[in-house]
């Protein structure tokens, strides 16, 4: 029996409030794709019930379910290109000479949105392919996402050959993944830089420390405007003054005026925080740490050559300045504290 305009509006703004993702009446297949396989499994009859019994506080394995059911994982790697090579050949050599500069051999990185994992998997492969001396700094890739399922993925570090041959050089795949009986394997000294972790974007961020980069992309796109803007905004206390933004090719941080400032470099838009418009970094923030990722141990002859081709401090001093849920029964729009991420 098809479901009245009520009825999924109810449906949708429970989704809304769940996860962030805003869908209208031209949606409503997606309740019969997406919702329909979910009844039988939680024991009820109709979409509508399952709503219901997931706003109950007894009801954390319908949001599951729900979470797992209506969010996208469209991801590969190196997705859309051009953000990665602003990455590899403005952003990242800028921000290196900040930290020679500041004599800091830190870098904390942040994929928001991060799916399956190859968002952060592409960027610990440019940092081993620009960062000379990689071992003698504490690289942090915090990969966080709403789905479990997702992330189980990622922190496996297993891809099939189609995941792996679309968006990756050839060149990429010998060094970088190790083919096994299961599919391929992210190597380890790539892996061991990434943390995983679930992570609700609408709830309050809890973070000790700022992000020198942040990629958050092609979430926002599927949220309303002004949850579109709360998000980017609340980036802005995590970022330094010299931090970078990367969004999807989409997505515009047009609706957050002065706040940020465009810079173009290899065909993709990317943002720094305006200095005289933004907060100072993380000011009010509960704090959680993230543990130091501890030095690679010894590797074979086939993962030692892994930074041949990294610049050198030399070369990088000249180089490319020219060309970088957990949620209860609550009233409408009310987000739960997030947990704390990251012993």
């Amino acid at each position: 029996m098809p479901l009245s305009p009520a009825n999924v509006e109810y449906i949708f703004d429970y989704i809304e409030q769940l996860c962030g993702i805003a869908l209208d009446d031209t949606k409503g297949y997606l309740i019969d794709a997406r919702l329909t396989p979910l009844l039988k499994q939680h024991g009820v009859q109709s979409p509508v019930e399952l709503i219901d019994k997931a706003k109950l506080a007894t009801g954390e394995s319908i949001r599951k379910s729900l979470v797992e059911a209506m969010t996208t994982r469209e991801t590969f790697f190196f997705r859309d290109k051009s953000p990665f090579e602003a990455l590899q050949f403005k952003a990242l050599p800028e921000l290196l000479d900040v930290k020679i500069r500041e004599k800091s051999q830190k870098l904390r990185i942040w994929s928001a949105a991060a799916s399956t994992g190859q968002e952060a998997c592409s960027v610990g492969i440019i940092l081993h392919e620009m960062i000379p001396d990689l071992h003698h700094w504490e690289i942090q890739i915090l990969a966080t996402d709403i789905s479990d399922d997702a992330l189980s993925k990622g922190r496996s570090g297993l891809y099939t050959k189609l995941e792996v041959e679309r968006g990756l050089p050839v060149n990429y795949i010998s060094k970088y993944f190790t083919l096994t009986k299961d599919g391929y394997r992210v190597v380890d000294p790539v892996h061991r830089m990434i943390r995983f972790q679930q992570l609700n974007l609408l709830a309050p961020f809890k973070f000790a420390q700022s992000f020198d980069i942040i990629f958050c992309r092609n979430v926002a796109i599927y949220f309303e405007k002004k949850v579109k803007v709360d998000l980017f905004r609340r980036l802005l206390p995590l970022m330094p003054s010299y931090g970078y933004l990367f969004v999807g090719a989409s997505e515009s941080l047009f609706d957050c005026g002065s706040e940020f400032k465009p810079l173009y470099h290899c065909k993709s838009t990317f943002y720094q925080p305006n200095a005289s418009k933004a907060p100072n970094p993380l000011a009010g923030q509960n704090s959680v740490s993230i543990r130091p990722i501890a030095p690679d141990p010894p590797r074979s002859s086939a993962q030692s050559d892994l930074r041949s081709n990294a610049l050198t401090p030399s070369n990088l001093a000249k180089s490319t300045h020219a060309s970088a849920y957990s949620i209860l029964n609550l009233p409408p729009k009310k987000v739960p504290q997030q947990k704390e991420m990251i012993e």
